[in-house]
């Protein structure tokens, strides 16, 4: 009786093993469209991909951070834009005043104007983004301004800090200019020029009026320089966008390099894991149909 050693079945079964496990690396590699699935398929490439996927993550919540910021500085432009045109108009307004051709009526008609422009200016100083105000500076839940109807009389509720979000690693940027600053400067109140121009007015005093449009030309003057900081603040921020995503793109590019599979290489793998595997299970049948032949010898 001739019996075939044991160290050869054991050889098989490794073989076939062997060969199973390379026909599912295969399988795996071309179902995930990646060559490095478990760490122990490559651990220096699964180590660096960790540390890409980290700055990818960095880039996305910076990315996130820019744009949040651009939609704020956008509203806050537009409303500002607003200003400007109201400021404009009240300028309109206290000139025809000054004629000093009007009648009484027509000069409370005119005043009246102003002070509905004023109304309409603490409006879009209170204009929010996302349910926080714009112009309250790090007071964002706090209504930047009240106007007092039965005296005319605008307070300023916020405080003189800005936001700062960081928008790139090691660069923060202050996303708001506080109120105080654009409508409330020294020599170019906003809301006193207005109140100023409507007391004028109503006294038909050109003088006054003349003096009262000068005041609110200073006012509109810094409001248009003003918003020409958020002008620049949004081209920075414009780059930044550009930047991250060109950042995030090579990121990309560096994930499919460390741990992309090469389609054809991986076809080519899985046709051959697969002949290989079967020409083991038809070797492993034919030992054990031969061994079991020699045994009824």
């Amino acid at each position: 009786m001739r019996v075939v050693p044991s160290e050869l079945y054991t050889n098989l079964i490794a073989d076939l093993q062997t060969d199973r496990h390379n026909e599912n690396q295969a399988v795996i590699e071309a179902s995930s469209g990646q060559s490095v699935n478990t760490l122990s398929d490559n651990p220096l490439a699964a180590g660096q991909l960790v540390l890409n996927r980290a700055q990818m993550a960095d880039v996305d919540q910076f990315s996130y951070s820019v744009s949040s910021v651009q939609g704020s500085m956008n509203s806050a432009d537009s409303a500002l834009n607003s200003v400007v045109n109201s400021l404009t108009q009240a300028v309109s307004v206290g000139t025809e005043a000054a004629g000093g051709t009007l009648s009484s009526p027509e000069l409370q008609a005119l005043a009246q104007q102003v002070s509905q422009i004023e109304q309409q200016v603490v409006g879009l100083a209170n204009t929010t983004y996302q349910g926080n105000y714009l112009f309250s500076g790090s007071a964002v839940t706090t209504q930047a301004y009240t106007l007092d109807i039965s005296t005319g009389a605008v307070t300023y509720n916020g405080n003189d800090d800005s936001n700062q979000v960081q928008v790139g690693e090691g660069e923060s940027m202050a996303i708001n200019l506080p109120g105080s600053t654009i409508f409330n400067a020294s020599g170019a109140d906003v809301f006193q020029s207005l109140a100023g121009l409507t007391t004028a007015i109503n006294s038909g005093d050109t003088t006054s009026i003349g003096t009262a449009i000068a005041s609110i030309q200073s006012a509109l003057n810094n409001v248009i320089a003003q918003r020409s900081i958020y002008g620049v603040r949004l081209q920075e921020l414009g780059a930044d966008s550009t930047n991250l995503g060109q950042e995030k793109l090579t990121l990309q590019r560096n994930q499919t390099g460390l741990i992309g599979a090469d389609e054809a290489q991986v076809a080519t793998n899985l046709s051959q894991a697969e002949v290989t595997l079967q020409a083991a299970i038809a070797a492993a049948s034919q030992v054990s149909q031969e061994s079991l032949l020699n045994y009824l010898k």
